[in-house]
């Protein structure tokens, strides 16, 4: 009897599960168990849907698509965490539509610069939408607008029944003065998508930072809840042992997170993309950091700058001897100004965008680029690494 009464199940002055089981009643047992079970159901911390079910989609979507763009409206605020080439854009688009035809108010997709010209080309062609970009709040008609981050100033979230993030990933940063003001911009909006194809399992953070930008839970919260902190470093979180599962669950309560169509039972098929293949490309060392002999590994940060400054022209080099030669369309990642600079001089028919360059100029040089009519681009991952 000491085993029953020590049991978790066990609650004094009610009759439980284990105490109806240890008593011989079977039938009345199996009963209570599923109530507990119901009752931890119900404990369980789910997002719960606050959208609509939505008429028939656009037969242009794939089955995979239209499910989750359904799945989408109904819970009304959800992320679309999908890898390169599942097809975000047709499947943000058709929920832009459908919101905006709902609410009877605009919605405003907010994606890198040069991205909005490509989304309307796309969705026009795809989905027949006809979608205006705007530069300011009194721009805004209709349906279905959008715009770039760097215009977020220019624009009030009143009146305004949907907001889409495209590349989402910009709430990444912790501290980011962007992610503040989204997060602050969106909470009135009843609907929101983020879509970005970036978040790790191991990212809590930006994991967090979405929640907090589609309303679902504040990042504090969301760390209190499943978090605790790893050993003394008070600035690392580790998932509770026994939250793991919980906190998968309740993610999925809000986002959907695939990397293939498979993944949720769906064919494939087209969307199979080639291994990809890196090579890496070593160069000798040329001389020694200032005050030492012979070159040695660099450890800091000041030891690493001094190194790439010693290596710039045979690295640059390098890069040109593989693209100067080339038929094929280029794009040349740096992480220096100086490198940015070099690569331009030294690559043939090279175009450089800086982040100093006027948001004109990067629109311009990424749309170029895209039909082709821009061989090779050089600019930093930072600036251009996402969107096209």
């Amino acid at each position: 009897m000491s085993d029953v009464l020590n049991s978790p199940q066990f609650v004094p002055g009610e009759e439980s599960p284990a105490w109806l089981a240890a008593m011989g009643d079977a039938d009345q047992a199996a009963e209570k168990t599923l109530e507990y079970r119901e009752f931890l159901a119900k404990k369980a911390i789910r997002f719960e849907s606050c959208g609509f079910d939505a008429p028939e989609l656009h037969k242009q979507l794939f089955p995979f698509q239209r499910d989750i763009v359904r799945h989408a409206l109904r819970k009304g605020r959800f992320a679309l965490f999908e890898d390169c080439g599942l097809g975000k854009t047709i499947q943000q688009g058709e929920w832009a539509r459908h919101i905006a035809k709902h609410t009877d108010k605009p919605v405003l997709i907010f994606a890198p610069p040069a991205v909005g010209p490509q989304t309307r080309d796309e969705l026009a062609d795809k989905l027949k939408l006809k979608i205006r970009i705007v530069a300011r709040q009194d721009e805004i008609g209709a349906g279905v607008n959008i715009t770039n981050y760097e215009k977020l100033h220019h624009f009030s979230p009143e009146g305004l029944g949907g907001i889409i993030l495209d590349e989402s990933s910009i709430l990444k940063g912790f501290d980011g003065k962007t992610r503040k003001r989204l997060t602050e911009f969106a909470a009135s909006i009843p609907y929101r998508l983020a879509c970005t194809a970036t978040p790790s399992p191991n990212d809590y953070m930006e994991l967090g930072n979405h929640a907090e930008f589609l309303g679902i839970m504040t990042l504090p919260e969301m760390l209190a809840t499943f978090f605790v902190h790893d050993g003394g470093d008070t600035s690392k979180w580790r998932l509770k042992r026994h939250a793991r599962r919980a906190f998968f669950e309740w993610l999925c309560s809000w986002a959907v997170a695939i990397r293939k169509p498979s993944d949720l039972g769906y064919s494939d098929e087209g969307f199979e993309l080639p291994a990809l293949r890196i090579h890496q490309i070593t160069i000798p060392a040329e001389g020694a950091q200032d005050g030492r002999l012979f070159a040695v590994e660099a450890q800091t940060l000041s030891e690493r700058r001094e190194v790439r400054r010693l290596s710039l022209d045979s690295r640059v080099k390098a890069v040109a001897d593989l693209v100067n030669p080339s038929k094929e369309q280029w794009v040349v990642w740096c992480n220096l100004n100086a490198e940015s600079e070099a690569l331009r001089d030294s690559i043939l028919r090279a175009v450089e965008v800086r982040g100093s360059d006027s948001d004109a100029h990067k629109e311009q040089t990424a749309l170029g680029f895209a039909n082709g009519d821009i061989e090779r681009l050089v600019s930093k991952a930072l600036i251009f690494g996402f969107g096209m």
